[in-house]
């Protein structure tokens, strides 16, 4: 079944970890290339809300709230660039049955609070998922300075400005998913983090380089259905 979905991404932190691509090839399936900026792989933390999450067929207003955890890193498909999830952790229960059926996307069901308050986000989650890996979650994030877009070929450009994700099927294919929207509004940002357990549950190594921070306050996007890889090709 291809499922077009409409929805909001809103009050996101893309908090990026460089890293040797050695240290990300292992954790990808076999058909996807690592993808690096100036020699480096990247795993991106994303806290974020999505809004009126719906069908593309419904009106706007009719869809449902869906808070989300994701980790991610950033790789292609024969020359095609996109993002590949390593876990998506989001608070509702048939939103998660839901993507893991029809979309393929490693979706968890969690417990997660959201509040804004003066511009900062407190964002805490907690896997409630039966037989999955224990992820905690906690930190306040919020922008600082100036908006702006991203520049082509920019660093920020490469973590943020993908219109497309990976997915590995049950049966070992990898499919695909477009999305469109416009170009993110950015902003540098402020993080506390308080607890982070992602990368364990994931099977990675805590970072020990630096992080990226980066803030939006959202786009409104389009997500194509899942379609099967190979149809690329012949682009």
């Amino acid at each position: 079944m291809v499922v077009s979905l409409s929805m909001g991404w809103r009050r996101l932190l893309f908090a990026n970890w460089p890293l040797e691509p050695n240290r990300v090839r292992p954790h990808l399936p076999q058909r996807l290339s690592v993808d690096t900026h100036d020699g480096k792989a990247w795993l991106s933390v994303v806290p974020f809300t999505n809004v009126d999450v719906r069908p593309r067929a419904l009106p706007s207003g009719t869809g449902v709230a869906l808070p989300e955890l994701n980790l991610r890193t950033y790789v292609s498909y024969e020359g095609h660039p996109g993002v590949y999830f390593f876990s998506l952790d989001a608070d509702g229960l048939a939103a998660v049955l839901g993507a893991r059926l029809f979309h393929h996307l490693p979706y968890y069901y969690a417990d997660i609070d959201l509040a804004a308050d003066d511009g900062a986000v407190r964002f805490t989650s907690r896997r409630r998922h039966r037989g999955a890996r224990s992820v905690r979650f906690d930190a306040t994030y919020g922008p600082t300075g100036s908006r702006y877009y991203a520049d082509h070929g920019s660093l920020e450009g490469f973590l943020t400005e993908r219109y497309r994700y990976y997915t590995e099927a049950p049966d070992g294919s990898i499919r695909y998913a477009d999305v469109s929207h416009e170009p993110w509004p950015l902003y540098d940002a402020e993080v506390s983090f308080r607890e982070n357990t992602l990368f364990a549950a994931n099977g990675f190594d805590r970072p020990e380089t630096e992080p990226v921070h980066l803030y939006s306050p959202g786009v409104d996007t389009i997500a194509s259905g899942s379609k099967p890889a190979r149809e690329l090709r012949t682009r």
